[in-house]
């Protein structure tokens, strides 16, 4: 699979979780393999867009504060 996790990850608060490359789905009374080609195919697509969306909330956060140009200053409550 080629989504980017680490060996075992839970996919979000799914029961959906990649062990070594393979997904599995998880529950009480146990784990059972993904066989389906079309739902690993959905699944590493969501996991992509989920370490996508990380990713990017990552930078606006590495970012320094900035003003917002579109907003212009008030100084304060009107």
């Amino acid at each position: 699979m080629s989504a980017p996790t680490p060996p075992s990850a839970r996919l979000a608060q799914s029961p959906a979780v990649l062990r070594d490359g393979r997904w599995w789905l998880v529950g009480d009374a146990g784990a059972v393999p993904v066989a389906d080609p079309a739902l690993t195919t959905v699944l590493d697509g969501f996991a992509e867009a989920l370490s996508a969306a990380d990713r990017a909330v990552a930078d606006l956060r590495a970012r320094p504060d900035e003003p917002s140009a579109s907003v212009p200053s008030t100084g304060g409550w009107r």
